[in-house]
């Protein structure tokens, strides 16, 4: 019998408000101690030992993810500056290849065709190639330049989120130069001589905006916004009719955006409106005016223009972002913000996206997604059409803005999915008013959209408070109370999990599992206020309504008792903790993926990444005694309770920055010792070489996905394809 790693206890005591704090493993976050390296293989070696013999199911399941996965593909190519542009896999690569093609006079869009190379096609980007011999890979942007002769791409080999910026001709293949390290994000200037960036502090906070003049050292770069608030993080991007450079600071609660004219690349920045605590708006120029989505006087947002004049309007100078502002109400640098687009009761607006001839508005409505399209005429300033909603016929469904980066166009890219439709890319056309599908996300081996069902079903809370969930299963999974399930929730940042197809969950499908997303309070499907009650003080309800969901799915008879899990990852991950301590007896096995279980730990030290911003969605133990106690309420690392838990595998990467390794460490290292039975074993899988994401090449990631779901169906006894169910391994 393989005994399992008991980490050393080490004396340390943390004293807050007036609490004493005994951590006796706060040792295990030293990445570059060697004896916590030691401990993470060792838990690694327990891991594999205990599950030696699902090596067989964890192949079959990485086998069933290749059969129904188009290995060879390419995706919908999208007309920008003369060239279609795509992305393509091949059979056997990690990573995928970004390529292009030029526009032919009066030619047509690309045919989409798995496996073949469009003629004439002029590769950027090959993920293999870059990636090369390094265990990890991730691109943090990439923009071809204005004249279409250079690419500016940023690449992470090490799985941290620090990127260096490359810059790569594309006519002789040289790459020239790399600036380092860098954050998300990359904008040429106009005349394609200048480089926009932004550089992260050692809390992994992107506080600062930097000029670079390509084929000049990076020593000579020009700080163009320095940030010195440590709740506000910055990020660039560029408006579509290419005119803007757009400099967004935000907190969780508030924000303040700014312009630069990409063709005065030197010149000022210009402050839409400063920032007031509380007030958060985007900004979307336009021709001649600025679209604005704001929450002044509604909390799910409201939608206004202001116009967009050649005045400077609020410069700051660069170096220092400007102080917290008292504007009036909507007053903006270029004058008042006026009403535009009144949208209905209980929408959310998400965002907007502007174009030469009309504005789609991306909202939220009874729980789903949905694009409302409104005509505009070309230079006609604010005035607009009869706004329509793209129609889409099925009960769950996602829909969203496909990639439509030319700023005048006849005709709109919007993708649809669900939880049985595959990931699906039609074109509206705006003169006809007819939609087309262009491509339809292939599944392989057999895959029948009429085999499995999707509904929604309504859990009631422990204050009354009735929480939806979004059901998948087969359509031959009995409805008697036998039935395996699986529990996935997030419930966190006003994040939605709205429905997708998951080629990896028709294996879990396929052996009898009926899958549930519950969504639950501190996500945003149902709104601002929905976010809101789970926030802050109110963060219990987001892990009590976890709960509610799990005993609706035993009540109502759609899962068995005793065959129940559960899964979450980051903040998910801490909803599974904390779900855990409520009620462990509920769930049979738990999956805690790079989980923020010691979150009382992490909120109190402000040098860690992410500390200070997230202040805002968790509160300020630090300095705020009723949130200390808050914290320390719900945090699963202080709550484990001497009882009786389910089997858990908790998975972390050594060079996440996100959320330390540390976490879910310390977090088994205590279920261990204070645990007297659990109905299964209690696992921790670490990644050596990766990071918040896990694994990063596609192959790499089906391995790891195999691996988790092997533990997953093992402890639900659900191992095995129940009848009627075709294993695509044995598909001709």
């Amino acid at each position: 019998m393989v005994s399992p790693p008991l980490a050393d206890r080490r004396p340390h005591t943390r004293r807050h408000h007036g609490r004493v704090t005994v951590d006796p493993y706060a040792w295990l976050s030293d990445p570059h101690d060697e004896s916590v390296l030691a401990h993470l293989r060792a838990e690694n070696d327990y891991a594999q030992a205990l599950t030696e013999h699902l090596e067989p199911l964890r192949e079959t399941l990485f086998e069933e993810i290749r059969a129904r996965t188009q290995e060879a593909d390419l995706s919908v190519p999208v007309e920008y500056r003369g060239w279609w542009y795509y992305g393509r896999t091949v059979e056997g690569g990690q990573y995928g290849i970004r390529a292009r093609v030029p526009v032919e006079p009066g030619g047509s869009r690309p045919v989409v065709e798995a496996g073949r190379v469009p003629p004439g096609e002029q590769v950027l980007l090959d993920g293999n190639a870059e990636a090369g011999a390094s265990e990890f890979f991730a691109l943090g942007a990439m923009e071809v330049s204005p004249d279409g002769g250079r690419l500016a791409y940023a690449v992470d080999l090490r799985g941290d989120e620090r990127f260096a910026l490359r810059v790569r001709d594309l006519v002789t293949g040289d790459t020239r130069e790399e600036v380092a390290p860098v954050g998300y994000g990359v904008v040429w200037s106009a005349d394609g001589r200048y480089l926009f960036y932004t550089r992260v502090d050692e809390a992994w906070r992107p506080h600062e905006v930097w000029r670079h003049e390509v084929g000049r050292p990076q020593a000579d770069d020009v700080l163009v916004l320095a940030e010195p608030d440590e709740r506000f993080w910055l990020g660039i991007g560029s408006s579509r009719d290419d005119r803007w450079l757009i400099v967004a600071a935000g907190s969780r609660t508030t924000s303040e955006a700014h312009l630069l004219d990409l063709t005065d690349p030197t010149g000022p920045l210009r402050c839409v409106a400063p920032r007031r605590d509380g007030v958060e708006y985007d900004v979307e120029p336009a021709g001649d005016v600025v679209f604005v989505s704001h929450n002044t006087t509604r909390p799910d947002f409201e939608l206004a223009w202001l116009p967009l004049t050649d005045e400077p309007g609020t410069q700051h100078e660069p170096v220092e972002a400007g102080e917290p502002g008292e504007p009036g109400d909507g007053v903006g640098a270029w004058g008042p913000w006026r009403p535009w687009l009144a949208v209905g009761e209980g929408e959310r607006v998400v965002s907007l996206d502007a174009f030469a001839g009309h504005v789609v508005v991306s909202l939220r409505s009874g729980g789903l997604t949905a694009l409302r399209v409104v005509p505009r005429a070309v230079g006609a300033g604010p005035e607009h059409g009869e706004p329509f909603d793209l129609p889409v016929e099925e009960e769950l469904y996602t829909v969203g803005l496909g990639d439509n980066p030319a700023w005048e166009s006849s005709r709109l890219l919007y993708t649809l999915e669900s939880f049985l439709t595959p990931a699906t890319v039609a074109e509206f056309d705006l003169a006809t008013g007819a939609s087309r599908v262009l491509k339809r996300k292939p599944v392989r081996g057999g895959y029948d959209p009429a085999a499995y069902r999707q509904e929604r079903a309504w859990a009631r809370a422990h204050d009354g408070t009735l929480i939806p969930m979004s059901l998948v299963m087969r359509r031959d999974t009995p409805r008697d109370g036998t039935a395996p399930g699986l529990l996935y929730a997030y419930g966190a940042y006003e994040a939605c999990l709205d429905p997708w197809l998951s080629i990896p969950r028709l294996g879990l499908l396929d052996r009898g599992v009926v899958f549930a997303v519950a969504h639950v309070r501190g996500g945003g499907e149902l709104g601002r206020a929905w976010y809101e009650g789970g926030r802050l003080e109110h963060k219990p309800n987001t892990f009590s309504d976890t709960v509610s969901c799990a005993h609706h799915l035993i009540d109502a008879e759609l899962v068995a008792p005793g065959r129940l899990g559960l899964e979450g990852g980051s903040a998910g991950g801490l909803l599974v903790g904390a779900s855990l301590n409520l009620d462990p007896s509920v769930f049979r096995v738990a999956l805690a993926q790079v989980p923020f279980v010691d979150a009382l730990t992490t909120m109190l030290d402000p040098t860690l990444p992410l500390t200070v911003i997230e202040r805002d969605e968790w509160g300020d133990p630090l300095h705020d005694a009723a949130a200390f106690d808050l914290m320390a309420g719900y945090s699963p690392y202080e709550n484990i309770a001497a009882t009786t838990y389910p089997a858990i595998l908790a998975t972390t990467s050594l060079h996440d920055t996100r959320v330390s390794f540390a976490e879910p460490t310390k977090w088994v290292a205590r279920l261990r010792a204070l645990v007297p039975d659990s109905a299964g074993p209690i696992l921790q899988r670490t990644e050596l070489s990766a990071g918040h994401g896990g694994r990063s090449g596609r192959y790499d990631a089906w391995r790891q996905y195999a691996w988790e779901t092997a533990f997953l169906l093992d402890q639900l006894g659900a191992t095995a394809l129940v009848a009627g169910a075709r294993s695509p391994v044995a598909s001709p």
